[in-house]
């Protein structure tokens, strides 16, 4: 129940409340809206069957490191976490720590550089909060997610007092230019960053009870809920705003409460939708942490990354040296105009071409490893693993089109960790 609530913390997180309206922005019609949305849910589900596979097959901490290194090798396994590291997990981390640092410097205004302050915080208290031990880590999950749940459905029933035309939204911009399938694809790119953290329970696969069976149970429970609190979600915004007053509608939530309940609604949410962006980040950091101990554990000059805390029952050097590398970005995102676009155009790129590999990991391992046992078989094989591979090249473009020199800056960093690869040889495969 744990690795669930973990797994919808980080879903159901401050996305929902950010990127309806970039979605919006790149759909023709409210059937399109509702379809790319759909369309996520069925992403997620594939995806979830896929990593069900995986998990319960290698039930190792570690996840993805596992998966990749198991399936094409070391090298693959050390850029991945070389990857995981310096861009995808701390570049996440640091994108929802803004997010929380922009409402928090509305009800709490600490200056010019108020929301890399509240965001620099936020990341050293969970931080320190999970050194502590991640009982106590999990415990706090629950508040968050329930609060985030609160949330969502104050949205929805504000949406059954408040029609479109109530609160006068002001005209949308025009759609940007383009093709269709262009822009299903960068509508695609901002629901699957709304979905994102679906896969983080495979993370935990190494702490569950009886992993073969309940790694199933966590992805395909988490999927459902998260799929359909975000279908009543949107279609409550459509309700409220319309598809054209959505696009042009940044502050969904406050929106919705200011038109239904006044500003000391408003404000109440934006405290929920703060807590909403603390669970996806503490979420996330509780998960990102395994792979620095994994990465440990395997490269014996890194050893001193598989520290851990048999007290408190946590990965406290992981810990550690994932919050140093992500203060270190919102460092970077202080200077820059817009520092949640900034470091989703840092991330979303490397993200996608190592979800492919993951995804073309289940028919390798399937390949090279026929008997290991498999207490969850994805249904319909190939089916999963083909869909997800094809949606995640085509979010590769798409993701590299919109970040621009972004994806190149990652890249890059991405690049940087080639070198490693000849200093540093594992010391075994991991199991």
């Amino acid at each position: 129940m744990d690795a669930t609530v973990v797994l919808v913390g980080v879903v159901i997180g401050i996305g929902i409340f950010g990127f309806p309206p970039l979605v919006a922005q790149h759909a023709t019609s409210e059937v399109m809206y509702i379809a790319l949305w759909c369309a996520g849910g069925l992403v997620m589900l594939v995806g979830a069957l896929c990593y069900a596979e995986l998990g319960s097959a290698y039930p190792g901490a570690g996840g993805e490191y596992l998966y990749l290194t198991r399936a094409w090798g070391a090298r693959v396994g050390l850029l991945f976490a070389w990857a995981r590291c310096t861009v995808i997990q701390t570049g996440a981390i640091a994108v929802v720590a803004y997010i929380y640092g922009d409402y928090a410097q509305r009800l709490m205004p600490l200056g010019t550089y108020g929301p890399a302050l509240h965001a620099a915080i936020s990341v050293v208290a969970l931080t320190a909060l999970n050194v502590v031990g991640t009982r106590h880590s999990k415990r706090l999950q629950w508040v968050f997610t329930l609060l985030t749940l609160t949330a969502l459905g104050a949205v929805l029933v504000a949406s059954l007092s408040t029609s479109a035309g109530d609160g006068q939204p002001p005209m949308a911009p025009a759609v940007l230019a383009g093709n269709p399938a262009g822009l299903m694809g960068m509508g695609m790119v901002f629901v699957l960053l709304t979905y994102g953290g679906w896969n983080e329970a495979a993370y935990l696969s190494g702490e569950l009870r009886e992993p073969g069976r309940n790694m199933s149970r966590v992805l395909l429970i988490g999927t459902v809920v998260v799929t359909g609190a975000y279908l009543l979600t949107n279609l409550a915004l459509l309700e409220i705003f319309g598809l054209q007053g959505l696009r042009d509608t940044p502050a969904l939530g406050a929106e919705v409460m200011q038109l239904a309940a006044g500003p000391y609604a408003a404000a109440l949410l934006s405290l929920m939708i703060c807590a909403t962006a603390l669970s996806t980040i503490n979420g996330t950091i509780i998960t990102g942490a395994r792979v620095y101990y994994a990465l440990g554990r395997d490269v014996p000059k890194l050893r001193a990354l598989s520290g851990w805390s048999a007290r408190n029952e946590t990965p406290v050097a992981a810990l550690l040296v994932q919050g140093a590398i992500t203060l270190g970005l919102v460092g970077l995102g202080a200077f820059s105009q817009n520092s949640v676009q900034t470091l989703v155009a840092y991330t979303a790129p490397v993200f996608w071409i190592f979800m492919l590999l993951v995804a073309a990991s289940v028919w390798r391992l399937r390949q090279l490893d026929p008997d290991r046992p498999r207490p969850f078989r994805a249904p319909f094989y190939p089916l999963p693993p083909l869909l997800l591979g094809l949606t995640c090249a085509g979010l590769v473009y798409s993701s590299a089109v919109y970040a621009g020199a972004g994806a190149l800056i990652g890249l890059a960093v991405l690049a940087a960790g080639i070198p490693m690869l000849r200093l540093l040889k594992p010391a075994r495969l991991p199991d």
